[in-house]
């Protein structure tokens, strides 16, 4: 890489330097603080040597650069008239905006629940299968069972929403739990199917039912993290561990039940209510709508707003019709990536369309969206018009969701099992179809290979050979103590869809990082809420504490290292105060990633659930050397 070069083509592209408020970087990507965020070419960016993706978190636009983003941000800096003091300011002054933050929170809350909700739909969706082809009677144990599997994690969603919520806020999980299950105990739910007049020391307690809820748990712990925080600042410290959770609980589980849990659960209801009353009058233009722009909605992050509409829908209706426009936009995306595929010369760019085109079906569609129908602007049009071809076909039959089954995709399918179900798949068959169809028609510029390419191709193989016979397998350690989590579920999508590499991320329980490897100390950031590693054979990893923790400037953490230092595995490396870093309003989940993913054949997870600083939790093993085996 150019680093003069990219730093010059990016500062052109985010609208010149006059648009250019300020610009920091953390150990991944560089953060623009623009006056006018339109300004900035996207599209365009995603295309200089250099830049892996473009985000944009509140106000802050940012590019993910990766490795050698200090590099750049130096380029940028030299080059132009920013200056690295005004440049540090920057991220502190900026307002936040105020839906983005919302937007923020609901990803934050339902992404690491999703597993769950998916899991729990799935055995719905097969039970379902299961009774409709005449394989199992209703009536018997077995399905009575599947039955209760399924519906164990909706009954009890406003207890994983509160659980998930309270990590988000930074309060006790654990006390949220509490408060979860308060609201959905049986003999309050027994209470309520009495009916009659209610009442908790003489102020009424209005009936509701919140089992399957979401709103007014996500009411009740947001407003719990505040009564949490605010009865632990005035409580002396030998008594917080009683005192704080016993005054939550006697505070928040009776406002909810008289004000808060009303109140949620009533806007709940209109919102189900306005929106079928939306798809029943205005069924084709409404699906229509939200088909053809779901692409759209998704490039935004806006859908993470509609999850808890979606949910919300099927606790309250029994169905969901946004759910379908999912599908639809997904089969969209793919239907226009496998024309791209069969039109296309490039070989490198024939087989990544491909591939993203199957990636789509299954219903992952970032690759298909941004890697080739973004990247050449007509065949993401023409998946938006598949999209919305097949939401007329939705809106004529009635189409509806009746179950969260996972992914939008193939596997999902299970979602749609009802009278419609025969509807479902000719409508994805008819978006996929015309996408790719009106992509042969609109056509597009090829991705053209480079020149040089057949010529440099038996370089670029004898590269990779002298490489990997340099480079070893290795086992690295967990430099944290806790809990074990899949990337996908960190709500940064630069680390949940492996943007800079492969790894895994844990959930802290202790305020100490150590040295995962033996080898140097690469990177410490000047936050210190991020260090890059370099073991002695050849892995670069990258220990990320927390999500957007470069906005704490280095408070709540502790280097006990310092760039080039040589280190040993299981050496400290950085301290952190976990509940102030939480209390701050920062989620503490920590990303291990390799960032050097491309070297290794393969990197696998060691470890689930707990583990301690010092187990193995990655292999990353190295293509075999053919060439010596051979010889």
């Amino acid at each position: 890489m150019n680093h003069r070069k990219t730093a010059e083509e990016i500062l052109q592209l985010v609208g010149g330097e006059s648009n250019v408020q300020n610009v920091i970087h953390c150990m991944t990507r560089l953060r623009f603080n623009l006056y006018d965020n339109s300004k900035a070419n996207r599209q365009a960016l995603e295309q200089v040597d250099g830049v892996l993706g473009t985000n944009i978190s509140g106000s802050q636009f940012q590019l993910i650069i990766g490795n050698e983003v200090p590099k750049v941000y130096k380029e940028i800096i030299a080059n132009s008239n920013l200056s690295e003091s005004k440049s540090a300011d920057g991220e502190s002054k900026q307002k936040k905006n105020v839906i983005s933050s919302i937007f923020d929170v609901i990803s934050g809350v339902f992404t690491p629940i999703l597993p769950a909700i998916a899991g729990a739909g799935m055995i719905k969706g097969i039970a379902a299968l299961l009774v409709t082809f005449g394989w199992l009677q209703e009536a018997s144990q077995t399905y009575q069972i599947l039955t209760v599997i399924g519906d164990g994690a909706f009954y009890f969603l406003p207890i994983l929403l509160a659980i998930s919520a309270a990590r988000k806020f930074g309060s006790n999980p654990y006390v949220a739990a509490a408060i979860g299950a308060a609201i959905l105990h049986p003999t309050l739910t027994a209470m309520f199917a009495e009916g009659g007049s209610i009442s908790f020391v003489g102020l009424p307690v209005t009936i509701a039912t919140y089992s399957s809820t979401v709103i007014p748990i996500l009411l009740a712990i947001w407003i719990a993290s505040y009564v949490e925080k605010w009865v632990d600042r005035i409580t002396h410290a030998s008594l917080k561990l009683i005192v704080v959770p016993s005054v939550t609980l006697l505070v928040v589980v009776p406002v909810t039940l008289i004000t808060v849990g009303p109140l949620g659960a009533i806007a709940g209801n209109y919102l189900s209510a306005g929106t079928n009353f939306l798809f029943q009058n205005a069924g084709i233009i409404a699906m229509i709508l939200l088909a053809g722009t779901f692409s759209l909605i998704i490039i935004t992050g806006m859908h993470y707003a509609l999850v808890p509409i979606m949910l919300n829908n099927i606790a309250v209706n029994g169905f969901d019709y946004m759910i379908p426009a999912m599908f639809l936009a997904n089969f969209g995306q793919a239907g226009a990536a496998f024309a791209v595929a069969m039109r296309s010369k490039n070989k490198k760019f024939k087989s990544l369309s491909f591939t993203t085109a199957l990636t789509a079906t299954m219903g992952v569609t970032e690759p298909a969206m941004y890697g080739v129908n973004m990247r050449l602007k007509k065949p993401f049009v023409a998946a938006l018009i598949g999209a919305a071809a097949g939401g007329v076909l939705y809106a004529l039959t009635d189409v509806k969701a009746y179950i969260v089954a996972g992914m939008a995709g193939l596997p999902g399918l299970p979602t749609f099992v009802g009278p419609e179900f025969i509807f479902a798949i000719l409508g994805l068959v008819l978006a996929f179809v015309a996408a790719a169809v009106m992509t042969w028609i609109m056509g597009f510029e090829d991705i053209v290979a480079p020149a040089e390419e057949t010529t440099t191709e038996k370089k670029a193989v004898d590269t990779a050979e002298e490489t990997d016979s340099e480079k070893t397998s290795e086992v690295i350690a967990s430099p944290l103590t806790g809990e074990v989590r899949p990337l996908a579920e960190v709500s940064d999508p630069t680390f949940a869809q492996e943007i800079i590499g492969k790894g895994t991320a844990i959930f802290p329980s202790k305020g100490e990082v150590v040295s995962p490897v033996d080898g140097e100390v690469v990177t410490l950031f000047a936050t210190k809420h991020a260090i890059g590693l370099r073991s002695t054979n050849g892995a670069e990893v990258l220990i990320h504490v927390g999500i957007d923790t470069v906005k704490l400037n280095g408070e709540h953490f502790a280097a006990h290292i310092a760039s080039g230092d040589k280190v040993q595995k299981g050496q400290k490396l950085v301290s952190f105060d976990m509940e102030a870093i939480q209390a701050a309003g920062y989620d503490i989940i920590t990303p291990i990633i390799i960032t050097n993913t491309a070297e290794y054949e393969d990197i696998t997870a060691l470890a689930e659930g707990t583990v301690t600083s010092g187990e193995a939790i990655l292999d990353l093993a190295v293509p075999a050397t053919t060439s010596k085996e051979a010889s």
